[in-house]
């Protein structure tokens, strides 16, 4: 516990992100000359996409960058709705959707909204750490399932209805996951929708990384299950990462509820972001962000079985986001001194287990394909060098 006076006690049970550690120590060595191959920030190296920030010059041109309405521009949240429509085929009332800041905000709001003290939310550990955290905030507790290969690191239904509790109000699931990569199947999330429903619980789905899903279509839980929260952002699919600018689509009957919870903890979203994701969905846009995705896509297709070759387990192949969750055992049965021992000897960066939880934290490491391949490369070369040493 800390014993600074005046804290409030939530404030201890935060931990920091290991993976900003990381890329501190990363920066540390470049600073001091060392060359280093970053797989730690889960962060796009591909810029915003030059419509995007077109329509966000004539934005600032135009002037007329006040406060939106707490839910978010009209046009938006109608062009969010459309997208769904054309890009999963799935109908969504545009009155359900609300722009929020950033998908950080989103998960807040929605929290804010479903989460009182005590009350549970389950999610897999491993898992992002931030969902975690913000349960706790809010003064709730956040029950990890443990999951593994066999599920492919993902909840599962008889996992819910087994840990579900008298305080339980919902699950939280993301998928594609950060750290895994993987997604949950249709079928397995049709089961999950109904043993939430069966219990009078509310179904949270983290969807960020959905438009980054490879070898097959994208599915949103939208087309099964209507009352689901989904959470998203146009930081990774639409690489608008600092333009701090996500989405929540609600069921109807809440939207109210978090237009106010949102006009009260942030106003509205940034308006100057939200004119420039206007232009997301325009074809030009999109034919740019489906070949990041099949770059992304071909970047994993070489850094899994590189991996594998040196000696990571990789047992479940991730087919979303631009994550890789290895298994390190062979190599040590502690990824946080792994990590710092391979950033001193090896000069590549990757972030611990640590970070996502505590189910074999400690045997597992996460690393980032969001550099280009040749990056990659040399990663690889460099980790295959040092190990067999």
């Amino acid at each position: 516990m800390d014993s600074r006076p005046g804290l409030a006690a939530r404030v201890a049970d935060i931990s920091p992100f290991h993976v900003m550690e990381v890329q501190t120590a990363a920066r540390a060595l470049e600073a001091a000359g060392r060359n280093v191959v970053h797989m730690e920030i889960g962060e796009p190296d591909f810029p915003t996409p030059q419509p995007v920030l077109d329509a966000a010059r004539r934005a600032l041109a135009d002037g007329g960058i006040y406060y939106t309405s707490a839910l978010g521009l009209p046009e938006l949240r109608e062009a969010i709705a459309r997208h769904y429509a054309e890009h999963y085929g799935v109908q969504v009332d545009s009155g359900r959707v609300i722009v929020t800041a950033g998908s950080s905000a989103a998960l807040l709001l929605v929290m804010a909204l479903l989460v009182d003290r005590d009350r549970q939310i389950l999610l897999a550990d491993p898992g992002y750490p931030c969902n975690r955290h913000f349960v706790r905030v809010l003064e709730g507790e956040a029950l990890a399932l443990p999951v593994g290969p066999e599920s492919r690191y993902q909840p599962t239904a008889a996992l819910v209805e087994r840990h579900w509790t008298a305080a339980t109000c919902g699950v939280l699931i993301a998928t594609p996951s950060n750290p895994t990569g993987t997604t949950v199947p249709a079928d397995e999330m049709r089961r999950i929708a109904v043993a939430v429903d069966a219990r009078g619980g509310h179904l949270i789905v983290d969807e960020i990384y959905l438009g980054l899903t490879y070898g097959e279509r994208p599915r949103s839980v939208l087309a099964f299950a209507d009352d689901a929260f989904v959470i998203s952002s146009f930081s990774k699919y639409f690489n608008m990462t600092g333009w701090r600018l996500g989405w929540v689509v609600a069921p109807l009957r809440y939207v109210r509820d978090i237009e106010k919870l949102a006009q009260n903890l942030y106003i509205s979203p940034p308006t100057l972001s939200q004119r420039a994701a206007l232009a997301c969905f325009e074809p030009a846009t999109i034919d740019v962000v489906e070949q990041r995705r099949r770059a992304f896509q071909a970047r994993r297709d070489f850094l899994v079985p590189a991996l594998r070759q040196i000696g990571f387990g990789i047992p479940v192949l991730p087919n979303g986001g631009f994550f890789i969750y290895a298994d390190c055992a062979r190599f040590s049965d502690d990824s946080e001194a792994f990590c710092r021992d391979v950033l001193q000897g090896a000069g590549v960066a990757f972030t611990p287990g640590v970070d996502f939880g505590r189910h074999r934290a400690r045997q597992h490491v996460r690393l980032a394909y969001t550099i280009d391949e040749r990056k990659l490369e040399d990663g690889v070369a460099r980790l295959a060098r040092y190990l067999a040493r």
